[in-house]
Order: C-alpha cells, then structure tokens, then sequence
C-alpha cells in the first residue's frame, strides 16, 4: 500500500455522494420516522464506515489505474457495482419516493442503495489490495445494510396493519 491521492477514490465518492445530496431533497414520506427508531451500535457502525471508507479511499494510490491486467477486474467490477448504484437512484428519483421504493432491490441486489456502494468499496479494496480499506467497507456494510434491513422491515410490518 502506497500513500497517495487516488482519482479513483474521488471519483468512486462523487459517485456515491452526489445522489445522496439529491435524496436529501428527495426522501421518501415517512422517513424520518424510521430514523428514530435506529440501533445505535448499527448507527456508530455505520458512522465509522462512512468516514473510513471516505478518508482511505483518497489516501492510497494503489487504487489507481496503473497497469490493466487480470486483477484489474476487481475495479472494473467495482465501477460496475457503483453504475448499478446510479442506475437505482435514477429509478428512485422518477418514482413516487415512497419507502418500498427506497428500499427496494435493483437487478437482484436486496436493499440497493445501501448493499450496492458498499459492495463497491469493497472490491475497490480488493483492486488496491488493501485490507484497511476492506475493513471499512465491512464496518460500512453492517451498520449501513442493517440499518436500512430494519427500516424495510418496519416498513413492511406497518403496510401490513
């Protein structure tokens, strides 16, 4: 592993938090009620995910494009991850944004848009060979896809009373 700026990083984060800016304007009727009723040790989970993956994936080089060989698949399956993830915010802004649909799965993927970037990141890890990265991205993944696996299922519980 190698300290340095990553462009990939950059780019995999404007990726993820662009959209994320857009929902803010855009969350679904009901959500904040969900929010309240969050675990805290998924909500820290997630929160020490979200800065790790954010800072580490800026600050190695190794995530880079430098030579294109076989590994490389790991980061064209990364940029393939992250494009499935724009492609479920686009089906999520031209819905009716209620929370079936922001909790929905896209091509198979169970809660898209929380299992999608993490995903992502991890394969980016796998592509820079970097474990410190893949941990975050693990860390990321329990708080991030629990929280939003409790919420379908309050969700789900309260269409059905």
């Amino acid at each position: 592993m190698h300290f340095g700026f990553s462009y990939i990083g950059l780019i995999m984060l404007a990726g993820l938090f662009i959209p994320n800016a857009f929902w803010t304007k855009n969350k679904p009727l009901g959500y904040d009620e969900y929010s309240k009723n969050e675990n805290k040790i998924l909500l820290l989970l997630e929160r020490i995910g979200e800065i790790s993956v954010t800072a580490l994936s800026l600050i190695f080089s190794d995530l880079n494009i430098n030579k294109i060989r076989p590994w490389s698949v790991w980061l064209l399956i990364s940029m393939l991850l992250m494009l499935m993830y724009e492609l479920y915010w686009i089906r999520y802004f031209k819905s009716e944004k209620t929370m079936k649909d922001f909790y929905s799965s896209f091509l198979g993927v169970p809660v898209a848009g929380a299992t999608l970037p993490v995903a992502a990141f991890f394969c980016l890890s796998i592509y820079g060979k970097n474990i410190f990265l893949g941990i975050a991205a693990v860390i990321l993944g329990i708080g991030h896809i629990g929280i939003h696996l409790s919420h379908r299922r309050e969700a789900e519980a309260a269409l059905k009373r």
